[in-house]
């Protein structure tokens, strides 16, 4: 393990594919204390203030990792991020968001049955894969965690952090060490052919439960059945179409 780093870039994910990667060795992590243009998924900009968060990205070399089950690493990511999160004392339920941004928060029933949610993100994803003869030959995987900060831009939607939750502050590096080692675990065990799938789906925010989405531009009601082994998302409709959506395809609605 490896860590690198850097006072500011715009984005730890870009500054690592200008990289000669083959040059790159298996798990090395590049940290920026600052992001001037951080990058999330559907290109949307990553917000976060200067020394207060962890922004990273973290190249891997999962050679060994068929590139129909590249979705396997994402799982992997989103669990280590759990198990970090776990460790402190959050008193409300972690989640994932499909397929990989982690949400805390819960979801009640008014007294007109009416379902409230309120889940806020602490942490995004970013992975690009590089493949090569049917397999993975590098992924730079970006992280932002919300440690510190406690006063976001109004454009931010939901989001929360560590302090806010716990009213703690906490060492950047050290928590990206306890991080990392989470990560490198999850790694492993994925390599030694470890089934996360059934783990993933237990966390996986709206299972099960009705939910409002943005499908094809109309609005409906669904539930999230799945994922599929490519990544896809699974859902049935109200009026019980079923549903296999890329990312772009389908957007959680408030």
């Amino acid at each position: 393990m490896t860590i690198v780093r850097l006072d500011s870039v715009e984005s730890t994910n870009r500054y690592c594919e200008a990289l000669d990667l083959a040059q790159v060795g298996d798990f090395t992590c590049y940290w920026a204390l600052a992001q001037t243009a951080g990058i999330g998924q559907r290109g949307n900009h990553w917000h976060s203030a200067p020394g207060l968060n962890l922004t990273f990205s973290l190249v891997l070399k999962p050679t060994w990792l068929p590139a129909d089950r590249q979705f396997r690493l994402t799982q992997a990511l989103s669990l280590a991020l759990v198990d970090l999160l776990s460790c402190f004392n959050i008193q409300q339920p972690i989640q994932i968001k499909w397929p990989n941004d982690i949400y805390v928060g819960m979801s009640t029933t008014t007294a007109g049955s009416e379902r409230q949610h309120y889940d806020r993100k602490i942490c995004g994803t970013l992975t690009a894969a590089h493949l090569a003869d049917g397999h993975l030959a590098s992924a730079v995987c970006g992280i932002g965690l919300n440690v510190n900060e406690t006063d976001f831009p109004s454009w931010v939607p939901n989001p929360t952090s560590l302090r806010l939750l716990t009213g703690q502050h906490y060492d950047l590096e050290p928590l990206l060490r306890q991080l990392l080692l989470r990560i490198q675990r999850r790694y492993e065990a994925l390599q030694r052919g470890t089934d996360i799938e059934a783990e993933y789906l237990a966390l996986l925010l709206g299972r099960g439960e009705p939910r409002q989405y943005m499908y094809q531009g109309q609005r409906l009601t669904a539930v999230i059945d799945g994922v599929d082994p490519y990544g896809r998302l699974l859902l049935t409709a109200a009026d019980g179409t079923s549903l296999c959506c890329n990312l772009k395809e389908i957007a959680f609605l408030p």
